[in-house]
């Protein structure tokens, strides 16, 4: 009971603050190809992303986590690494999303390891003869990820923000698009955040998600994710030659609170960037931090 009446009074005596919570993108799928097999990965998920209101009690100090982005993967035996959570929690407060899901890794002559799921889902890879679907998003934060194609081998693309992954095509070595991501006003001007890693091509890497996601590899490493937008990381490529190429590191995340200036306190810690717009405080984490309402 104490709960809801906390809630109540929080509402009835509250400042509103809207919010944008990105987490960290997924890691990169890696690619060990061997002799005369050529191997994609998939793309990292982006990081989960989460806008809207919430209530702001006086007094109360609100900690905000910024979420690192996932490394991308090195051998054949795991996916990438999915991105960790972003968070406000304070009072009766506490908003996280989840971190992207790690992009499929692939391995020949033997299949690879599958995306894992996450706000966005990661990317299938790419082996021949064998299926590789996209790792499943977190619903109301992200979409699921690409499917690998086991003809044209290519990596499926890492899910985002505002689409799901492409699915790679028939066509040899052509790694798929990663999701794009969702765009916010909150800072005053349109940004889009949260988009996919692109799968890993041999011929031709995967694009990156609009929003911070990496380009998948072309016989080669995957793209790193764009900081601070929860973008996902392109996937690992390799040719026939023996050899491998990792996937990238998924993007790390951001908080942005805004808040009607005539009620900003000052207070913070982590050295957010503050700015105003209209007649709104904003102040955009990009490293943990807190603000005391």
């Amino acid at each position: 009971m104490s709960g809801i009446l906390n809630l109540l009074l929080a509402i009835r005596t509250g400042i509103s603050a809207s919010y944008l919570i990105a987490s960290g993108g997924g890691g990169g799928g890696h690619a060990n190809s061997g002799t005369g097999i050529a191997v994609d990965a998939g793309g990292g998920g982006a990081g989960g992303l989460l806008t809207g209101t919430t209530v702001l009690i006086s007094g109360t100090t609100y900690t905000v986590t910024v979420g690192a982005g996932g490394a991308g993967a090195t051998t054949q035996n795991a996916a990438g690494s999915p991105g960790n959570f972003s968070q406000i929690i304070g009072g009766v407060v506490n908003i996280a999303s989840a971190g992207g899901g790690g992009g499929g890794s692939a391995k020949a002559p033997t299949p690879g390891t599958q995306p894992t799921s996450g706000g966005s889902g990661g990317g299938g890879f790419g082996v021949s003869g064998t299926a590789s679907t996209g790792a499943a998003g977190t619903s109301g934060q992200g979409n699921s990820g690409g499917d690998g194609n086991t003809t044209g081998l290519g990596g499926g693309g890492g899910g985002g923000a505002g689409a799901a992954g492409s699915t790679a095509p028939v066509t040899a070595g052509v790694g798929a698009a990663g999701g794009a991501g969702s765009s916010s006003s909150i800072t005053g001007s349109a940004v889009t955040y949260a988009g996919g890693g692109g799968g890993g091509g041999f011929n031709t890497a995967g694009a990156a998600g609009t929003g911070g996601g990496g380009a998948g590899g072309a016989n080669a490493v995957g793209s790193n994710g764009s900081a601070n937008t929860g973008g996902g990381a392109g996937g690992g490529s390799k040719n026939t030659t023996v050899g491998t190429n990792n996937g990238g590191t998924g993007g790390s995340g951001v908080v942005i609170l805004s808040i009607v200036s005539a009620y900003y306190t000052g207070t913070t810690t982590g050295s957010p960037t503050v700015t105003t717009s209209g007649g709104n405080t904003i102040l955009k984490f990009t490293a943990s931090g807190s603000y005391t309402a």
